[in-house]
């Protein structure tokens, strides 16, 4: 077994790997996204039906705050240890803060997803 998890079965990828990677949570396929945050339908390889999940907004909400903190946090030491113009925060802080978000994203969702087909979580009231 490549992990210490117990839970680990042959050929699920591990959280890291699954969040980092977009991979599948049964085949380890590089399936996971159709779009840049948005999921695929189904696996392409294993055809697992991805919209059986329901990763929601949570991974958003957390995100915007953990971001926002960080951004904030290094641009006011920035004004206070270099004092740059105005533009030069522009410069780093919009695209960082883009850059943090759509990875962050990404890997919060494809993380949650892993976690609830681990657990056999999935949409309440669908019977299964």
């Amino acid at each position: 077994m490549p992990s210490g998890n117990p839970d680990h079965q042959k050929g699920q990828p591990g959280m890291a790997e699954a969040a980092l990677f977009g991979l599948c949570p049964r085949c380890g396929a590089r399936s996971l996204f159709g779009g840049v945050a948005k999921f695929a339908p189904r696996c392409r390889v294993c055809g697992l039906d991805y919209t059986q999940f329901n990763v929601g907004d949570g991974p958003a909400a957390f995100l915007i705050l953990i971001v926002g903190a960080l951004v904030v946090g290094l641009a006011v030491w920035l004004q206070v240890s270099v004092a740059p113009p105005f533009w030069v925060h522009a410069l780093l802080w919009v695209p960082l803060s883009t850059a943090l978000v759509i990875f962050g994203l990404r890997a919060a969702k494809a993380a949650l997803m892993l976690a609830e087909y681990r657990n056999k979580a999935g949409e309440a009231g669908r019977g299964e």
